[in-house]
């Protein structure tokens, strides 16, 4: 039983920081605080021949313990106290000037860690915004299975009477919104395929350390509920604007009178006809590219050498 619970214990934890993150630690470490013992000397004499690189190795061991997937977390670090191992016993520290071997050692192991940790960042984003998709969209399918399943059950309860071409109006807007949300999930993937790095300077205004990881996949799964019901609001707006008469772009092969009045294969080819129209609409809608326009700017998914 201990085991079954350590189990279980240990896949929720790994599910939640999957979603989450790895759990933030209440009491980060400074790059002083890993010096080995006896090498307090030369750790000052490594801050004054390198003050830059001691600076950087400075901020990314910080970024390290606020990145987002713990395997990360615990490699950056490691990599870290490494790096700052290897420097204060290389006996090219007690030159009385930077050795540009050393220095090019330092800058290119700095540069490595940057691109790990920027590549978390980027993960943090997609998995943010690909957790976000997924819930708008079980909510999207919760709010057009409810209505179709059980909707007219419950108006009859409240003493509502649906007739023939209500409950056919009815329908096509939860179908066709429906759809539309679907549509925007697509647009979004679209758009940001390659993009998530992009996306995470964006979040942090082109500065690194700024913003946790951890955040950027908060922010990230509201923004994507959000561009889910985008895409059912929008779809919902064409859909009463057709259906209503008041834009006359489009006219739809069957309406819901027609579908009422037809009878037997009739009705039933017109009702495929009214529900592959509506869904067709919906999706375009909701797919329309530029409701995706504030996740990521029109000039970074514009490829290069292309005017618009």
């Amino acid at each position: 039983m201990t085991d079954n619970g350590g189990r279980r214990h240990a896949w929720w934890r790994g599910l939640r920081e999957s979603v989450q993150g790895a759990d933030t630690d209440l009491w980060p470490e400074g790059l002083t605080e890993v010096v080995p013992g006896g090498f307090e000397p030369a750790y000052v004499q490594f801050g004054d021949l390198y003050p830059e690189q001691q600076l950087q190795l400075q901020l990314l061991y910080g970024a390290s313990q606020r990145a987002f997937e713990r395997r990360t977390r615990v490699s950056a670090r490691v990599t870290v106290v490494r790096v700052l191992g290897n420097a204060l016993s290389d006996p090219r520290l007690g030159d009385p000037k930077p050795n540009e071997h050393l220095t090019e050692y330092l800058d290119q192991e700095i540069a490595d860690l940057r691109g790990r940790l920027a590549q978390d960042s980027a993960t943090a984003v997609s998995r943010g915004l690909n957790v976000g998709l997924a819930t708008g969209s079980a909510a999207g399918l919760a709010l057009l299975a409810l209505p179709l399943l059980w909707g007219a059950g419950l108006l009859g309860a409240l003493g509502v009477t649906l007739n023939c071409t209500n409950r056919w109006s009815l329908l096509g807007a939860f179908v066709c919104g429906g759809v539309g949300a679907f549509g925007a999930v697509l647009s979004v993937l679209v758009r940001l395929r390659g993009s998530a790095d992009q996306l995470a300077r964006r979040q942090t205004n082109g500065r690194e350390g700024i913003v946790v990881p951890g955040q950027m996949a908060r922010s990230m799964r509201h923004e994507g509920v959000y561009r889910v019901f985008v895409g059912w609001i929008l779809a919902l707006a064409v859909y009463f604007l057709l259906s209503g008469g008041i834009v006359t772009v489009f006219e739809p092969p069957a309406t819901t009178a027609g579908i009422c009045a037809a009878g037997g294969p009739a009705a039933a080819a017109a009702g495929t006809d009214f529900w592959g129209f509506w869904c067709a609409i919906g999706f375009v809608a909701g797919f329309n590219e530029r409701w995706a326009f504030g996740i990521l700017s029109r000039d970074s998914t514009r490829r290069p050498g292309k005017s618009s």
